[in-house]
């Protein structure tokens, strides 16, 4: 398979999955990322959604990298 593609979809899959994971913990906490206006439970349910993307996104950077050190 072409590399750059198996790095486009990682990056995708880990960014999607993550921001979701980050978004659902928001919602069961009770933070609210469509609520009106921008309170501190809109700002902080927005915070886990971005965070979860970005750990999503390291983490199949770092799949990524154990699977190339495997096939070394």
């Amino acid at each position: 398979m072409n590399p750059l593609l198996v790095e486009g979809l990682s990056d995708a899959v880990g960014f999607v999955g993550g921001a979701m994971l980050g978004f659902w913990v928001g919602q069961w906490l009770g933070l609210d990322i469509f609520a009106q206006g921008y309170g501190n439970g809109t700002i902080a349910g927005i915070l886990l959604t971005g965070l979860g993307g970005g750990g999503g996104l390291q983490l199949a950077r770092r799949w990524r990298r154990v699977r190339a050190a495997k096939k070394s």
